[in-house]
């Protein structure tokens, strides 16, 4: 009977505790996109830029809506003189006044303007919604990148995956060939053989561990996630149904379309522009009220008030013929290239629809394919390993059968993720990214 001596049994204890702890330490991160999408929406510049625009068009907005209301100026200027400001006049003024105030107060109203106020104004507006389908399409561009980050991130994982599944396997082969060359059935080359296979592998493994950090890193610099290297995306690529089951024919009406809308103010905001300057050309029309005030402030001769109500106009006669008229002129021109551009973007919009669902559905068929040329690589593996066994085929075949079968598992991870990446795409130039509340 063995009887654990107590020192024994401290340095047992030691190695408990000290292997739970690791293994607590070593416990993975694991994210979910559903989580990634929020952190990076709470985290994104772009995101936080586009509302502050937002923000700054709502500013001018209000700034613009104060045209309608009067303005009023309050103005005053106070003097002393160390000589006399105005010395005395015998039989007028016996003494000098040295000191005196005016104060005044204005309010003035523009009654017509051409319409500039009312076309002022309601580019402020349009500009608010701009801005708020700008701020709309950062928002849906950050849930855009985040996804094909995070799905990057799932495809490496699962490229790891396969690389684990294949080096087990060698690793399998590898036994053996030692118990067979132990044996002295086969050469020392079969083994050789193996070894330089499996050390090839190991050198993919290597590259892979890499490219997997630095792509967590470009995950967690994007969304603001605190980084760390056992980082695991907790999704895996689901079952793909065709594209033209799940989301039906693509819908070539943009009328909603986000891009297209911003094309569509364009136009608005030049002939707003237009309306401008063709109003800088016509007369302004303003009325008013001033009061002033004009005393000395030691009271050496009485104050006096005086009330006065005025009426203005302006006309800019020399613009009709000047500089305003080809002010005029270049505006109609940029108007007219909005337009231009409005027609040449709806052609561009929809061929860029077309293309984002041609894109989708050739990711589909990939899909489809790689997953039944895996299926065959994997029977063709069994038979070779069982025509090896049998000593009907040599260790290269049966090599090439486990190279074709690494080679067909990897296309198909890389069809999942492409799939992935470009249902997203199609998603975001129809409108149709899913917002997380």
């Amino acid at each position: 009977m063995n009887i654990i001596k107590p020192k024994n049994l401290k340095i047992s204890l030691f190695l408990i505790v000290f292997l739970s702890v690791r293994l607590g330490f070593s416990q993975q991160e694991t994210i979910s996109l559903e989580e990634s999408i929020k952190a990076a929406l709470n985290y994104s510049n772009d995101l936080k830029t586009g509302n502050l625009r937002v923000e700054e068009a709502e500013a001018a907005k209000k700034e613009a809506f104060a045209n309608y209301f009067p303005s009023i100026e309050l103005s005053g200027v106070g003097m002393y003189g160390f000589d006399d400001l105005i010395p005395p006049m015998p039989g007028i003024m016996e003494i000098g006044i040295d000191n005196l105030y005016f104060a005044s107060a204005t309010a003035s109203e523009v009654l017509y303007a051409g319409g500039r106020i009312n076309n002022h104004n309601n580019l402020a507006d349009l500009q608010v919604g701009a801005n708020k389908i700008r701020a709309g399409q950062a928002r849906d561009s950050v849930i855009l990148q985040t996804e094909k980050k995070y799905w990057g991130l799932v495809h490496l994982q699962e490229q790891q995956h396969v690389l684990h599944s294949n080096e087990t396997y060698l690793n399998q082969l590898l036994k053996q060939q030692q118990d067979l060359l132990d044996a002295g059935l086969i050469a020392k080359n079969d083994l050789l053989r193996v070894k330089v296979t499996l050390s090839q592998l190991k050198l993919q493994k290597s590259k892979l561990n890499n490219s997997h950090k630095i792509a967590i890193l470009d995950f967690a610099l994007y969304t603001g996630i605190a980084y760390d290297t056992t980082m695991v995306a907790m999704d895996k690529f689901p079952d793909v149904v065709p594209p033209q089951i799940k989301y039906g024919s693509p819908d070539l009406s943009i009328i909603s379309n986000t891009n297209y809308q911003l094309l569509e103010k364009a136009v608005t905001a030049s002939k707003l522009q237009t309306d401008v300057e063709r109003a800088n050309l016509l007369p302004t029309i303003s009325v008013g009220l001033s009061g002033s005030q004009l005393g000395a402030f030691d009271g050496s001769f009485e104050s006096s008030f005086i009330p006065v109500a005025f009426g203005m106009v302006s006309i800019p006669i020399s613009d009709w013929w000047g500089a305003g008229r080809q002010k005029l002129k270049q505006q109609k021109i940029r108007e007219e290239i909005a337009v231009n551009n409005l027609k040449n973007g709806e052609d561009e919009l929809q061929v860029m629809i077309m293309k984002s669902w041609y894109d989708l559905t050739d990711a589909y068929k990939q899909v489809v394919y790689a997953g039944e040329n895996m299926h065959l690589a994997e029977e063709n593996l069994h038979v070779s390993r069982d025509n090896y066994d049998s000593g009907l085929v040599n260790l290269s075949d049966l090599l090439d059968a486990q190279r074709i079968l690494q080679e067909a598992e990897t296309e198909l991870v890389a069809a999942y993720a492409n799939y992935e990446e470009q249902k997203s795409t199609y998603l975001y130039h129809t409108n149709q990214i899913e917002i997380p509340e």
